[in-house]
């Protein structure tokens, strides 16, 4: 079973909800840029349904090269990490 692609998505999206495709991937592209833009303003960004994305911080720490086997030290950086909803869980899992 192959994955379902963007297009693929919007062309779904807009046959269930009667939208236009261009106005299907308008919304889509409109969230996805909200969503950006709370979580770097916020630190996260709800997405009801589906969970929430969080700025994280991690600290730093050692790690090792796995070429070499030497002790590397990797610097403090900020991620962000997708949180599943409980309901996003008990429906799929």
């Amino acid at each position: 079973m192959s994955k379902m692609t963007k297009s693929q998505m919007i062309a779904t999206l807009s046959e269930k909800t009667g939208l236009s495709k261009k106005d299907t991937a308008g919304f889509m592209d409109a969230l996805a840029d909200l969503a950006y833009v709370e979580v770097k303003k916020n630190g996260e960004c709800i997405v009801p349904g589906f969970g929430k994305l969080v700025k994280v911080k991690r600290k730093a720490r050692e790690g090792r090269n796995p070429a070499t086997g030497a002790t590397i030290k990797i610097p403090a950086k900020t991620v962000v990490k997708f949180r599943l909803a409980k309901a996003v869980k008990d429906a799929v899992l």
